[in-house]
């Protein structure tokens, strides 16, 4: 499974959502479902995943899926 497709299942597993409601254009608030506490389960979630530690700069920036890829690649994951 490739880095996107990992990181959609993490997102939709995190937020009970469709795959295909998964998209760049996803932001933070865009959605009931998307509030502080999936947000932090969402940030342990890709942690577990990518085995990373994302940094509480990384967790505030983490504002759509769009950035959670520009983060991610900080952190040496290809997209």
């Amino acid at each position: 499974m490739d880095s996107t497709s990992k990181l959609k299942q993490v997102f939709a597993d995190s937020l009970g959502l469709p795959l295909e409601q998964i998209t760049d254009d996803l932001k933070y608030h865009s959605l009931p479902e998307w509030d502080s506490i999936a947000h932090m389960s969402l940030v342990a979630a890709i942690d577990d995943t990518f085995s990373i530690t994302l940094s509480t700069d990384d967790v505030i920036n983490l504002s759509s899926f769009a950035a959670a890829k520009e983060i991610l690649t900080k952190y040496g994951v290809n997209f």
